[in-house]
């Protein structure tokens, strides 16, 4: 159990200070998180409707303060190329989750031309219930990407470091929470760029 908690550690470390130097990729990751947790509650509710605040709010904010205000460029804290920290990625470099999004985005077109989903689905018959059965793809499509990176890492590095990648990713809207809550504030400061003495280490 110390291991794994160790290595948790690392991961989440490495986590923030490789890919969340940017304010406002830290503030986008609070709306994400917060509304991660609120998607967790739906999931005892309606799982279809944690999907939908899932992936339209939690993942569209995440994603897009990666994608568009992370910078990309050589990593003077670290020392790290953006190319290598691309490399080391545990989990969904920028390559994988184009792959991942691009899934997520087909997700409903799929359904238009086969609103039956080869038999898994009762074909809607209002827009209620393809947004309902969209949400439910969307569910399935999370938790096969959670499944599958987890289990590809068991190939890849270890069965130790697929769990541990596994508990980082269910438990990070809580840990971003933490870590971020104040980036709303330093940005409206004025600071896009978390300093590097403030870089510390979690």
């Amino acid at each position: 159990m110390n291991e794994f908690l160790k290595q948790l550690k690392i991961q989440r470390w490495d986590d923030h200070r490789y890919y969340h130097h940017s304010r406002i990729n830290q503030s986008l990751h609070l709306i994400s998180a917060i509304s991660f947790v609120v998607a967790y509650g739906f999931l005892f509710i309606d799982p279809a409707v944690a999907a939908l605040i899932a992936w339209l709010v939690s993942m569209t904010a995440r994603q897009s303060g990666h994608f568009f205000f992370e910078p990309l460029g050589y990593d003077e804290v670290n020392m790290a190329t953006n190319e290598y920290k691309e490399e080391i990625k545990v989990g969904y470099n920028l390559r994988r989750k184009v792959v991942l999004m691009a899934i997520w985005a087909a997700a409903p077109v799929m359904l238009v031309i086969d609103p039956a989903m080869m038999g898994f689905f009762e074909p809607y018959a209002s827009l209620k219930e393809f947004v309902h059965n969209t949400g439910e793809m969307w569910l399935a499509i999370g938790v096969g990407g959670l499944l599958f990176r987890t289990v590809h890492l068991f190939f890849i590095k270890d069965v130790m470091s697929g769990l541990v990648w596994m508990t980082k990713i269910i438990t990070d809207p809580f840990h971003d929470i933490y870590l971020y809550y104040k980036a709303p504030m330093a940005l409206l400061r004025g600071e896009l760029i978390e300093p590097r003495g403030r870089i510390h280490n979690v």
